[in-house]
């Protein structure tokens, strides 16, 4: 078993974090026109706009707190905070927007396997992703009576100590983690394959999210009309108060 949880928590988060970059970076080079998330709204619209609002939202407080929560140092908010504390806030925090998240992809993922147009024009990638989101999650909140349990905060520190070792290219020492509940375990392996499945389906639509942020810092644009056989002076915008 060591020889496993050798390869599970030393190894494969470096196998998945390396297709997870250069698979993105080949798949945005070679295949563009793929780089979508093959949105269905056309199709059908009802359950789409709260399913699809509810799991975001959920999903990115997951993400954003599960990023915060494992690469933060112990020193930065030591001075303020415990680590016990920190663990009650994830655990508070955590359950409030997994459940949902739950909620949202569950709507999305009935949608997906049980409505027939767009079960017809769903690739299997896009099940399947979704499928291992809800499991990653249902694990993920199968976790939080364990958290509960040790409210010293010591998993926490065990997990945050782990990924910071995984980033920082550090040695880690497989044993402490199998001393964790199987819960916490199966959650980081799944955690990683989503990583490593990333490339390959819809998921990659986050970068472009992500990217985004980069229209706050463009330069404006200046839009013209052109406006062909229209009298002089009526081609200005009507100013406020004037006749119809």
């Amino acid at each position: 078993m060591t020889g496993i949880y050798g390869f599970l928590f030393q190894v494969y988060p470096y196998v998945c974090l390396t297709v997870f970059l250069l698979g993105s970076l080949l798949r945005f080079d070679r295949d563009q026109y793929t780089w979508k998330s093959d949105s269905s709204q056309m199709l059908r619209a009802g359950l789409l706009r709260w399913g699809s609002n509810l799991f975001h939202f959920g999903i990115l407080f997951l993400f954003f707190g599960h990023l915060v929560g494992l690469f933060t140092p112990h020193a930065v908010y030591g001075g303020f905070m415990t680590a016990g504390t920190k663990q009650m806030l994830a655990v508070v925090a955590g359950g409030i927007a997994g459940a949902i998240c739950f909620v949202g992809l569950s709507m999305l993922l009935y949608r997906r396997v049980f409505d027939p147009r767009i079960r017809l024009t769903s690739h299997p990638t896009d099940i399947a992703i979704l499928l291992v989101l809800w499991v990653q999650l249902v694990i993920g909140m199968i976790t939080l009576p364990f958290s509960y349990r040790h409210a010293d905060g010591s998993v926490m520190l065990i997990l945050a100590d782990w990924a910071q070792r995984i980033v920082t290219l550090r040695p880690v020492d497989a044993t402490v983690l199998a001393s964790l509940p199987w819960p916490y375990l199966i959650h980081i392996v799944f955690g990683m394959t989503i990583f490593l499945l990333f490339p390959f389906s819809r998921l990659v639509h986050v970068w472009s999210g992500f990217a985004t942020v980069t229209f706050l810092f463009r330069p404006h644009q200046i839009v013209r009309s052109r406006r062909l056989n229209v009298p002089a002076g009526h081609n200005k915008p009507r100013q406020p108060g004037a006749g119809v």
